[in-house]
């Protein structure tokens, strides 16, 4: 990108070649211009002090609803999720549901899912090796985190089959330019899955699960002691549940995906992690710094603030970074190499501070177990042809990654 190209750069229409590759962009970003400017009120933070400064700023809110108006459509059922949901939320709400989540995902249940976990993956390990052509995110990847958030809510198996595709269409009316089709697919999928938990929560009202293991129960229930002010309305309900889904799904999904795809380009990694399976949880936290699999997040400004000597307004739109911070040689030796036994790894794939991931351990967990036992079962593993790479640039993964067991 020469000069003029880089002042000019935008997310919402990326030079050719950003969705395969981001990082060099987001190193002359980085270097050049580490607070941006996208379009009027709106700036891209690309350095790691930047994006963690913002992550802990008390005037940085998570309150999507100005935003969002406009982009997805006031009292469309896409807008009501996205400024219902946990995510985009700010205090009290964000306090009152995030408490909930973070009970239900204990460190209790966390231990609990560990044995159904490593079953589920080698079941689905064994079934690979069945495939005639085998497909590690149609018949791994995407496989794990669809089970685990439908165990979770007690779902029943023949109700889980559109729980992908839905949130993949409600997912992609984040991206910052979403044309009409994708917005309609989108409001279809909040539809249709806020029909299907309906039947769900009146099920559980009138046969309430264990709430120790029920994530479901637990929020309509409400927190410990019951006493009304931890309670969730119907559609604080509703859209949180889909949440839980979209958010483990995503991230997961993306987590294990781009981390065998990064391992088996970068062969070496892959055979020192065949040959050293202690050394699966680093991998993880490297993986999750080398392809962030949520590569964007956003903010709105309440007052004025700084970054790298930048004073923004209050009400500007700040778009976090996280994968150009993820690859800051201020903070990463050797930014662009990737080595599985990286430490310390400060990554902020998760976010930091109020916000950071509910899910997070869950996530680690999926990674490991699922990579762990990848690699241990099928350490002949290769690419079996080019990839199909999702071509959103707030989340990064693949549709399609064909391999052969060897």
């Amino acid at each position: 990108m020469a000069a003029d190209d880089l002042e000019s750069f935008s997310l919402a229409n990326p030079p050719a070649g950003f969705v395969d590759d981001p990082y060099p962009t987001y190193a002359r970003l980085r270097a050049a211009r580490p607070v941006h400017r996208l379009a009027p009120g709106s700036w891209l933070l690309t350095r790691h002090a930047d994006v963690l400064a913002a992550y802990r700023h008390p005037a940085l809110s998570s309150d999507k609803q100005a935003e969002f108006a406009p982009r997805l459509g006031a009292g469309s059922a896409i807008y009501q999720h996205h400024t219902t949901s946990l995510v985009f939320s700010d205090p009290p709400r964000h306090t009152r549901v995030r408490r909930l989540l973070m009970g239900a995902l204990n460190q209790r249940a966390i231990a609990r899912m560990e044995a159904p976990l490593v079953a589920l993956v080698d079941g689905l390990l064994d079934r690979l090796a069945d495939q005639a052509a085998p497909d590690l995110i149609q018949h791994f990847a995407a496989e794990i985190p669809v089970e685990v958030i439908g165990n979770l809510l007690a779902m029943p198996h023949a109700e889980r089959g559109p729980l992908r595709e839905w949130s993949l269409a409600i997912l992609s009316a984040l991206e910052p330019a979403p044309p009409p089709a994708v917005l309609a697919r989108a409001n279809a999928a909040v539809d249709e899955f806020c029909a299907a938990l309906r039947g769900l929560v009146a099920e559980r009202r009138r046969r309430p699960g264990d709430p120790e293991v029920d994530v479901l129960t637990r929020l309509i229930q409400g927190h410990a002691g019951n006493d009304g002010d931890g309670e969730l309305t119907e559609a604080e309900l509703l859209h949180n549940c889909i949440f839980l889904l979209n958010a483990g799904h995503e991230t997961t999904t993306n987590l294990i995906g781009n981390g065998a795809h990064a391992l088996l380009v970068h062969r070496a990694q892959w055979e020192r992690l065949v040959a050293e399976s202690a050394l699966v949880g680093t991998a993880v936290e490297e993986l999750l710094r080398f392809e962030s699999p949520l590569q964007l997040n956003n903010r709105q400004a309440r007052e004025d603030v700084t970054f790298s000597g930048v004073t923004l307004p209050a009400g500007s739109y700040i778009t976090l970074g996280i994968a150009a911070a993820n690859r800051d040689p201020a903070v990463f030796e050797r930014p662009d190499e990737l080595d599985i036994g990286r430490e310390p790894n400060r990554h902020l794939a998760f976010g930091q501070g109020a916000h950071a991931c509910s899910g997070m351990n869950v996530a680690r967990l999926e990674g490991r177990l699922a990579l762990g036992a990848l690699a241990a079962r099928y350490p002949r593993l290769a690419l079996a042809g080019p990839p199909e790479r999702d071509r959103r640039v707030r989340f990064r993964g693949f549709r399609r990654l064909p391999v052969q067991l060897g």
